[in-house]
């Protein structure tokens, strides 16, 4: 194995250093997100639940994305404070901060994971969960909550990892287990008839290695950066930063998953046609967020390590950069699920168990939602700078902004005569409200106040 290397962001051409940093966390999103594509891919064409298999799946993964805010949040937090410290050339910070990170997000881990086991059957019912699929997403929930470590284990290692201005190593150790979670997902669903259970089964396993393989690289990578001193274990200072930065990603993504379990509770009350055409849409839509989320994650590490740095123009420049390339990205996302809305729908279940309404529910809000995608990129590209640059609080207004209006016009509109299309428009009308907010708080960021928003400088 080569040895692990550091990048400085603070210098370098701009375009340049950042698209090397961040494509592989786009990829990282994008492989990512194969884990629970394949299971509902896979269950909804080879098992034998078909359409109520990927109903199980959705749901679950409804009440699993609300305990992954937190390892979410673990890795944003962690990243940034690291990012931060290695900006100032502080090595025993560095090390302090992942020592810190590790006893604190172990023991978070461990309560969440208690939390998860001891409350599925009552997370399921409050999500008014069909009998004829209550089952199997009560054990596809219980065994992805047994992962728990490994993920946290994987969003930590993979924070500071990037925040060191590494991440192709992450993103090589999570296509490899990706190929695995795919290969396991036929062995056990089609070959071993183990159905949902399978894919969770398989999920847990190629996790499990991108956990271990990640910790095991960072692990190298810390032996290399040399504090001068012991570093403590924990560090209470130290601790209040990673609370302060962390806590809001937590809530954000937190509050987004409990929103989106509401707005599946609803969803299911309209009847499971709605309940499968909203599955397999929104995790195309999902898809095609993910990357842009992930690239920047990255951003906000650049952002951090610059400002630390006082070099803010390299920040007007990275938003523009990374802001380029997620419009790119999300334009061709746009174009194919606009026009080609039913193929993609029938990838996740079987022809003869899709019915015609959950068919047209997916296609709706595929081609509603997707029309509204370049928004949510300016949003998002936009909380990536404010939150490197300690901006939390304008962060959360804006994501706040957009899960409650999301939240309250899918009960508002679907019982005003709107049906499924209130859920569409509610997506629709969140986005464009929370973009100006977030694009407003960028504008506001006070070590960029004076920055040109064009430089015409060559930075080296």
């Amino acid at each position: 194995m080569q040895k692990s290397k550091t990048v400085d962001l603070t210098c370098g051409g701009v375009w340049l250093t950042l698209l090397k940093y961040t494509l592989p966390l786009f990829g990282c999103a994008m492989v990512q997100q194969l884990y629970s594509m394949v299971d509902l891919l896979v269950v909804g064409n080879f098992s034998a639940g078909g359409a109520l298999s990927v109903d199980a799946v959705g749901n679950a993964t409804n009440v699993i994305n609300i305990l992954l805010a937190f390892a979410i949040g673990a890795n944003g937090g962690c990243s940034v404070i690291v990012a931060k410290h290695f900006g100032e050339k502080n090595n025993l910070k560095v090390r302090e901060t992942v020592n810190t990170s590790a006893v604190s997000f172990s023991v978070m881990c461990a309560v969440i994971m208690t939390i998860g086991l001891a409350l599925a059957p009552q997370f399921l019912g409050a999500l008014s969960v069909h009998g004829s699929y209550f089952d199997d997403c009560l054990m596809y929930l219980y065994i992805y909550t047994g992962s728990l470590p490994f993920i946290f284990l994987y969003n930590v290692g993979c924070g500071v990892c990037s925040a060191l201005g590494d991440s192709t190593t992450p993103f090589i150790f999570l296509v490899i287990s990706s190929l695995l979670n795919v290969g396991l997902d036929f062995l056990f669903v089609c070959a071993f008839h183990m159905d949902v259970a399978g894919a969770a089964w398989a999920t847990f396993i190629s996790q499990a290695i991108s956990g271990v393989l990640t910790a095991v690289v960072l692990l190298r990578k810390l032996r290399s950066i040399r504090p001068g001193q012991k570093p403590r274990l924990f560090d209470i200072s130290i601790f209040k930063d990673l609370a302060a930065t962390s806590v809001p990603i937590i809530l954000q993504q937190s509050f987004v998953s409990v929103g989106n379990f509401f707005v599946m509770k609803r969803i299911n009350e309209i009847g499971e046609d709605a309940t499968t055409g909203f599955t397999t849409a929104f995790k195309l839509v999902t898809i095609s967020n993910s990357g842009v989320i992930n690239m920047t994650n990255g951003l906000a590490n650049f952002a951090s390590q610059n400002k630390a740095a006082e070099r803010y123009e390299r920040i007007r420049r990275g938003y523009l950069a990374v802001l380029t390339f997620a419009i790119a990205v999300t334009l061709v996302f746009l174009a194919l699920f606009v026009a080609l809305p039913e193929p993609f729908t029938r990838l996740f279940v079987q022809r003869d168990k899709l019915t015609a309404d959950a068919l047209d529910y997916s296609k709706e809000f595929l081609v509603v939602v997707s029309c509204f995608l370049p928004t949510v990129t300016v949003k998002i590209v936009s909380d990536g700078v404010v939150r490197g640059c300690g901006g939390n609080v304008g962060f959360t207004i804006s994501t706040f902004t957009d899960l409650i209006l999301r939240v309250a016009l899918v009960y508002i509109l679907t019982s005003a005569g709107w049906g499924f299309s209130g859920v569409c428009w509610a997506w629709a009308i969140g986005w464009s409200v929370s973009m100006v907010l977030a694009f407003v708080f960028y504008l506001r960021i006070r070590c960029l106040r004076g920055v040109k928003l064009f430089p015409r400088k060559n930075l080296t």
